[in-house]
């Protein structure tokens, strides 16, 4: 239904024609120039969002869909995090970790979705400098904490199933406290390198981001100036946040099949692989619409398009997370119906 509905918007445009008309000589004076003489422009205040659709009869339509999205989000990551904390059973690491992915997971869809759904009320895309920037640190934080916890959870279940007799000594609570505080100063420095980038730039080819929120890669691709350091930048960035988390799942996988295959029992083999099925499946969910994303916009240059494939990474990866856990976790599913029990 979500896509379908997307896919019939028409094209985007900003949604704000007077700060279209407004703005429209300093865009031109903002457009690269082929002179060999670099000048200066007058500092950017403020940056235009595109809009989903200009249609009247669809907003309304959108601002439902995307606040009951946001709301189940936000409502079901919270419950796992109330079923984590309030069940001794849970207090584990792996639930540990699968409580601060909710945590990450509700700041990162916080990051862009309320000012989207406030957008679409008041039909208006501006967004001041300052909070461009803002907006964009928060969303590579959590984006790559969403990347890193992901990883430290492969790393966990390959502990479990791979060294059972020493997990509970490798996997203590320093190492875990350790691997989260890790995870988030990595986040950080995405957050700062970017930041970096974007406050070396002098000129601009317009104020419009096609996107709805201040994506950092749309950012950048605004400059006017010579990439090639930023490009070299951006290809360690993703080597460093991307390919190396990737590769330590796909290993840690391997490792947990391996071992698995071993076990001679099919009952055995089932009890092991359900216990790192939920995170599987979030990490597909996850890296699939990753890599749909960089696809789609590799191929198609339609901002349509482009804001589609971020409407599915920014709000319906997180608003499916808690599904696939409390579903697919008999564990958890029991926590929640202690939860329920003890406050109704």
């Amino acid at each position: 239904m979500l896509l379908d509905l997307l896919q019939n918007l028409p094209e985007l445009t900003p949604c704000s024609s007077k700060l279209e008309n407004s703005s429209s000589n300093l865009k031109a004076n903002m457009r690269c120039s082929s002179n060999i003489q670099v000048q200066n422009l007058t500092p950017v205040s403020e940056f235009q969002l595109v809009s989903l659709t200009d249609d009247p009869d669809l907003q309304p339509v959108l601002f439902g869909l995307f606040l009951s999205m946001y709301l189940v989000t936000v409502l079901g990551n919270l419950l796992i995090i109330l079923a984590v904390s309030s069940d001794s059973h849970l207090h584990t690491p792996m639930y540990f970790f699968l409580s601060i992915l909710s945590f990450v997971d509700i700041c990162f869809i916080s990051s862009t979705a309320p000012k989207m759904i406030v957008d679409i009320q008041i039909q208006s895309g501006v967004i001041s400098y300052v909070g461009c920037l803002t907006q964009m640190s928060l969303y590579a934080i959590f984006v790559c904490m969403d990347d890193m916890i992901l990883t430290v959870m492969a790393y966990d279940r390959f502990v479990s199933i791979c060294h059972p007799l020493h997990y509970q000594v490798i996997m203590n609570s320093h190492l875990c406290g350790f691997l989260t505080l890790v995870s988030f100063l990595l986040s950080l420095l995405d957050s700062q390198l970017h930041n970096l980038m974007i406050l070396q730039i002098t000129r601009l080819k317009d104020v419009e981001i096609p996107s709805f929120f201040c994506d950092p890669s749309q950012l950048l691709n605004l400059s006017c100036s010579d990439t090639a350091s930023d490009n070299i930048v951006r290809y360690f960035l993703a080597a460093v946040y991307g390919l190396f988390p990737f590769s330590g799942i796909i290993f840690s996988y391997y490792k947990i099949i391996s071992s698995i295959l071993r076990i001679p029992s099919t009952g055995g083999k089932y009890k092991a692989f359900s216990t790192c099925g939920s995170h599987l499946a979030v990490v597909c969910l996850f890296f699939g619409i990753v890599v749909g994303v960089y696809l789609s916009s590799a191929v198609s240059h339609s901002p349509r398009k482009g804001a589609v494939a971020s409407v599915m990474y920014t709000l319906v990866t997180p608003m499916l997370n808690p599904f696939i856990y409390s579903l697919r976790n008999r564990d958890i599913k029991n926590a929640l119906r202690r939860l329920h029990s003890r406050i109704f």
